[in-house]
C-alpha cells in the first residue's frame, strides 16, 4: 500500500513544484499564467541536458517561431542587414511622405529568443498598423555558444547598415523618426547601442527615441530590493537572472558562483559601484524597508578573464554623464513584480540627473515580458492594455 502511495505523492510532488508560483494578488489570470510559468520552469531544468546532447539549451521555444508571411497590410521579409539576420515589416500602402521607423531589439537573456517569434513578429504588424512604420526586428547570435560582446556587435553591426542614407531611402524611412527599442535583454542593447552610436563619427542620423522596455543594466550588483522581493517571481527568477549574466560572459561556473555570492567586482574596480548605488539612485518608495549592503570585492583575476561584466557595452549604467546626457528622448518602462525594475529605475534617476529627457512608465501589476503576454498567442488581458499604452505613446511622439 505504502508504495502505491508514494507513487502516487511523487508526481503530486513535481506538479506542485513546477506549477506553483507566488503570484502576488495584484496580477490577473493566475491559473494562466501559472501554467506558462510551469512550462518555462521545466525547460530551464530540462535545458543543460539538451545542451549535453549538442542542441540549443531551449528547443522546445521553437513552436514560437513564425514563417514571414505577407497579408493584405505589409510585406514582411527575412533578410541580412550586414551579414546580421533580421526581419523587415514594410506597410503595403502607398504613402506620399516618408515614415517613421522602429529597430526593434528582441530579449531572451542573450540565450533564446528570436525576431521570429510569433509575439515579436505580430508586434511588428502592430507597429505597421498603428504607427504605420517601417519595422526591422534583428536577431543576433545566442549564448552559450557566442559570448560577449558578439551579441552587441551583432546588433549594432545591423543597425548600422540600416541607418545609412541609401537603406533608409530604400524602405522610405524619414532619418528623423527613428526609434531604437528592445525588451529585456534587448533593453539592455538598446541602451548600449544608443551610447556607442553617440560617438561613431561615421553616423550622421540622431536617433529620435530610445525605448527600454524591462532593461536589465548593470552586471555589478546582484542584491538590489528588487533582487530580493522578486527573487522566486515567475517568468525571471534571480537564479535565472544571473545564470544568464554569467552565461553572456563565459561557460566557465566560476564566474557564475561568484556572482551568484555577489562577490565578482575586483577591489581596483571599486569605483563603478557609484554608477550602480541603489541607495541614493532609487526613489524612497523601492528603497523602504531594505539595508544596502556594499557588496563584497572577487578576485582580480576573474575580471582579467572576464573584463566583459565591467564593460559598459555590458553595463550601460556604468556610462560617464558626460555620455548620457547626448542621449535621446528615452521611454522607460518598469514592472513592479520584475527581478530586474530596479535596474531601469536607477538609468531613470542617472538619465533625468544628466539632464535627459525620460518618460517613464511603471506598471503597478506588471511581470518581466508583460508586453509579450500581450500577443494573441497567450492573450493576457494586462498585456494587451500595456501593449495598447505603449503604441499609442510611439504614435504620438515618434
Amino acid at each position: 500500500m505504502w508504495k502505491k502511495s508514494l507513487c502516487l505523492l511523487i508526481p503530486c510532488v513535481l506538479i506542485a513544484y513546477y506549477c506553483y508560483a507566488p503570484i502576488p494578488h495584484e496580477i490577473e489570470q493566475h491559473w494562466e499564467l501559472m501554467m506558462i510559468w510551469s512550462f518555462m520552469r521545466i525547460q530551464m531544468h530540462i535545458a543543460p541536458l539538451f545542451e549535453m546532447l549538442g542542441f540549443r539549451p531551449f528547443p522546445l521555444l521553437e513552436i514560437l517561431v513564425v514563417p514571414p508571411t505577407s497579408d493584405e497590410n505589409v510585406t514582411v521579409t527575412d533578410t541580412l542587414f550586414n551579414n546580421v539576420p533580421v526581419r523587415v515589416f514594410v506597410p503595403k500602402q502607398k504613402s506620399s511622405t516618408l515614415r517613421r521607423a522602429v529597430f526593434y531589439i528582441h530579449g531572451g537573456g542573450w540565450v533564446t529568443g528570436s525576431a521570429a517569434w510569433g509575439p515579436y513578429d505580430e508586434l511588428g504588424r502592430w507597429m505597421v498598423e498603428r504607427l504605420d512604420a517601417v519595422v526591422v526586428l534583428t536577431d543576433y547570435r545566442l549564448s552559450p555558444q557566442y559570448h560577449f560582446p558578439t551579441q552587441f556587435e551583432d546588433v549594432y553591426d545591423a543597425l548600422r547598415w540600416f541607418l545609412r542614407k541609401k537603406v533608409l531611402a530604400e524602405y522610405g524611412v524619414d532619418p528623423s523618426r527613428i526609434c531604437i527599442a528592445g525588451d529585456s535583454a534587448g533593453g539592455n542593447l538598446v541602451a548600449a547601442v544608443n551610447q556607442k552610436l553617440l560617438n561613431d563619427p561615421e553616423i550622421k542620423i540622431k536617433v529620435k527615441i530610445q525605448s527600454l522596455i524591462y532593461p536589465v543594466l548593470q552586471a555589478l550588483d546582484m542584491d538590489l530590493p528588487s533582487h530580493r522581493e522578486n527573487i522566486h517571481m515567475v517568468i525571471v527568477e534571480k537564479e535565472h537572472l544571473v545564470e544568464f549574466w554569467s552565461r553572456y560572459f563565459t561557460s566557465d561556473k566560476a564566474l557564475l558562483e561568484a556572482m551568484v555570492a555577489n562577490q565578482h567586482t575586483p577591489v581596483e574596480s571599486s569605483h563603478l559601484f557609484k554608477f550602480v548605488n541603489w541607495s541614493t539612485l532609487l526613489p524612497e518608495r523601492f528603497k523602504k524597508g531594505h539595508v544596502y549592503t556594499t557588496p563584497i570585492h572577487g578576485p582580480s583575476e576573474l575580471a582579467k578573464k572576464y573584463p566583459g561584466f565591467l564593460d559598459v557595452r555590458a553595463s550601460p549604467l556604468l556610462a560617464n554623464d558626460s555620455i548620457l546626457r547626448r542621449l535621446p528622448l528615452t521611454h522607460i518602462l518598469t514592472c513592479q513584480y520584475d527581478v530586474v525594475r530596479d535596474d531601469g529605475l536607477m538609468y531613470l534617476s542617472r538619465l533625468r540627473a544628466a539632464g535627459v529627457r525620460v518618460v517613464h512608465e511603471h506598471v503597478e501589476d506588471g511581470f518581466h515580458g508583460i508586453l509579450s503576454f500581450g500577443s494573441s498567442l497567450i492573450n493576457f488581458r494586462a498585456g494587451k492594455r500595456e501593449v495598447n499604452k505603449y503604441l499609442k505613446w510611439l504614435k504620438e511622439n515618434l
